[in-house]
């Protein structure tokens, strides 16, 4: 059998150490971070913002990570795509957007990851463990089915579940700084009235790559 000449052999070397490289410097997905649709078109919405492509889509009081679906009672989510050319970066923030919500003059800016992890809730969690009844000062239910009057009691979730569902959001939100795109993440806004009310939305970026408006549905 004929052994390759030096050259071919330090050429084939070569060839496996750059693949190698690659292979190490590829970034690795968080697997509790939104993965960007195949394209733009997978979203609801698109527009374009200078060399970039804004995808968005409504997901009202649903907090969608990759793990479960966590709800909201006073902020509304967008789940947001950034596309752009091959090796394209652009500087994300959360900063960069805004909503309009019927046509109202004044956007509603987008609210940090850390005020609606603290306004989260595990639908799940919440429908095996049911707040306890409220019971009489005699430590009986009032008769007829009548209980005392009052705030309907609370849910009191475990520090560990608390903790869990922060770190979920966190991770699910749009990542902010000088991405590489494609990038995909959650952005909310400050909402607490019923989606069923809602008739019209549009979101808006302003950011580093200029300006787009879209239109989204409830």
């Amino acid at each position: 059998m004929q052994l390759p000449s030096q050259s071919t052999a330090a050429a084939i070397l070569l060839v496996l150490l750059s693949h190698s490289a690659a292979a190490q410097e590829a970034p690795t997905r968080d697997p509790g971070a939104i993965a960007p649709r195949a394209t733009p078109g997978d979203y609801q919405a698109q527009a374009q913002a200078g060399p970039i492509t804004i995808a968005a889509e409504f997901t009202g009081h649903s907090i969608a990570t990759p793990q479960t679906i966590l709800s909201t009672e006073e902020y509304v989510v967008v789940e947001v795509g950034v596309f752009g050319p091959p090796e394209a970066r652009v500087k994300l923030s959360h900063d960069d957007f805004s909503i309009r919500i019927n046509g109202k003059k004044m956007p509603s800016p987008a609210q940090p990851y850390a005020l609606v992890s603290k306004n989260a809730k595990d639908p799940e969690w919440e429908a095996l463990n049911p707040p306890e009844a409220k019971k009489s000062k005699g430590g009986l239910s009032g008769g007829g089915g009548q209980n005392d009057s009052g705030p309907p009691p609370v849910v009191k979730i475990p520090v560990e579940l608390r903790r869990a569902m922060e770190q979920k959001v966190l991770k699910a939100s749009l990542p902010e700084g000088d991405r590489v795109l494609p990038e995909a993440g959650l952005i909310y806004f400050e909402h607490g009235g019923k989606v069923t009310n809602i008739r019209s939305i549009e979101l808006i970026y302003a950011g580093a790559a200029g300006k787009a408006t879209l239109t989204l549905h409830p």
